[in-house]
């Protein structure tokens, strides 16, 4: 039997040419417009076994709401999205589908998946787009439509109604009346603050930037991510309810155990991520023009580098770039030096092309746009220039031998393949660790050697009742997606423990 083509052809998302968008910041992927995202989602076969759902984080009913898309139902897929993930508009961007959901679509053992992520984004633009608004929607109160906002975000208080001894979720479920503290508005701070708020709780996230969205803002590039979009999801928890408190640092202008013994808050949970950078330890490092990922990123993103002049916020960047890492921020510093007018730009990495934990998409894009990729290659040290600055880089030939802990062969050097490469600017993108300015003034929160919290049950319960964490905190760098699901399992475990104490 033949299959028919519809089904074999998979429907490929349309991108800026590599030419056009190493010089602009505009989104490289273009999304899919209805006719082709309707024939993309008739090739779901809709299996009985439903894998797609099983390898999702935050178990979004996949064969739903594509069954909804392939009826051109939009907006109702993306509702039916909503119900398990509060941010469909960023997974659908950034998620790796293609190690979750995508790798276990039964019609991908013969075929190529289902592209549930270009589906999920459609479905979410094409709800914000075509949006009616509505006067509750720039309201806080979940109970009462008002007219103009009723809470006073200087303080704890909402005043526009009683507040009741129980409360009756959508899902029928009776909960005790309790506020809960989110620290950090990431990926995790997010979706347990969107989940808790669905519950009926009443919910403040804290933030220590000026801006929300930690790693969605700071640390995504605008051409992946555009800032936009991650200010309508910020929008969306929002209007569930949640409150959020920008430039307060948890740790030192508030005390998270001071928080809960005086009664503010019944239960907290910590997303507070993982932004305190990796180096390499090698000599030179300290020169002029070697950045950490995260500053690099930090400074394009969230001072708008990108859109200078109209922003003074430039960033310093030399005509020869070396970016060591191979991982989605390596990735992404690599691609933004072009964007902001370097002329050759390489990936070092001390291990082989099948090692590199990147995206496969994000490492063609890369090399599409003509980031040069040096493998099995390691930096031995950077050299001055004379004057503070960086000359040159160099580097050892590495060959691959036995398994190391994480199961990856472990590099060795090759003696004598010592070679120096031309360079101004190193960024390096090695990895990231828990700023420790909340873990160390909590007292009672215990961590473990690399100074992220232990988390004690499933779902992320810490060493002091009442509060959980989740997301990169404790699990070190991870995935956008992996830190909602975290989050989400936060939610469900601090809601058992909520209802257990009434």
């Amino acid at each position: 039997m033949q299959v028919p083509r519809e089904i074999v052809d998979r429907v490929e998302m349309p991108k800026q040419s590599p030419e056009d968008r190493r010089s602009n910041f505009r989104e490289v992927a273009l999304g899919l417009d209805p006719e082709l995202a309707v024939r993309e989602a008739k090739r779901c076969i809709q299996c009985k076994t439903r894998p797609c759902t099983k390898g999702c984080p935050v178990e979004v009913e996949i064969p739903e709401f594509v069954a909804l898309m392939a009826q051109g139902k939009f907006t109702e897929a993306d509702a039916k999205i909503k119900e398990k993930n509060s941010l469909p508009a960023i997974c659908g961007r950034v998620c790796p589908q293609e190690s979750q959901c995508e790798s276990l679509c039964t019609l991908g053992k013969k075929f190529k998946p289902v592209a549930v992520g270009a589906l999920e984004r459609f479905a979410a633009d094409w709800t914000r787009e075509h949006k009616s608004t509505s006067s509750c929607e720039d309201t806080c109160c979940k109970e009462t439509c008002c007219a103009e906002p009723c809470c006073d975000e200087s303080t704890s208080t909402c005043t526009c109604h009683e507040e009741p001894a129980v409360c009756v979720a959508a899902d029928g479920i009776e909960r005790p009346s309790a506020r809960v503290a989110v620290i950090g508005s990431g990926p995790a701070g997010l979706t347990c603050a969107a989940e808790l708020a669905l519950m009926g709780y009443e919910v403040d996230i804290y933030e220590s930037l000026h801006e929300t969205g930690g790693v969605l803002r700071y640390g995504i590039p605008e051409f992946r991510l555009p800032k936009d979009i991650v200010n309508q999801e910020v929008d969306y928890v929002r209007s569930l309810g949640v409150r959020i408190f920008t430039n307060v640092l948890v740790g030192m202008t508030l005390d998270l155990n001071e928080m809960l013994s005086k009664g503010e808050y019944q239960a907290a949970f910590i997303g507070t991520g993982a932004g305190l950078p990796y180096f390499l330890g090698v000599p030179g490092e300290n020169l002029n023009g070697v950045y950490s990922a995260n500053e690099f990123l930090t400074r394009v993103n969230l001072m708008k580098a990108y859109k200078f002049p109209e922003y003074d916020t430039p960033v310093k960047i030399g005509k020869r770039v070396v970016v060591v890492g191979a991982g989605n921020v390596a990735m992404d510093a690599a691609r933004t030096s072009l964007r902001l007018g370097a002329e050759d730009v390489k990936i070092v990495y001390r291990r082989s092309r099948t090692e590199m934990p990147a995206r496969l998409e994000e490492i063609e894009n890369a090399e599409e746009e003509g980031v040069q990729m040096f493998l099995l290659t390691n930096p031995v040290c950077i050299i001055s220039d004379g004057k503070g600055g960086v000359a040159a880089m160099e580097c050892i030939k590495m060959e691959l031998g036995e398994p190391d802990a994480s199961g990856r062969r472990r590099p060795v050097p090759v003696p004598g393949s010592e070679f120096t490469m031309d360079v101004d600017t190193v960024i390096v993108a090695v990895g990231q660790g828990p700023n420790p300015l909340l873990t160390r003034a909590t007292e009672g929160l215990a961590l473990n050697r690399r100074g992220n919290i232990e988390a004690r049950d499933e779902y992320g319960a810490t060493s002091i009742p009442g509060v959980w964490a989740g997301g990169d905190i404790v699990t070190g760098a991870a995935t956008v997606i992996s830190a909602m699901g975290a989050g989400k399992r936060a939610a469900r475990g601090i809601d058992i423990w909520l209802r257990s104490q009434s």
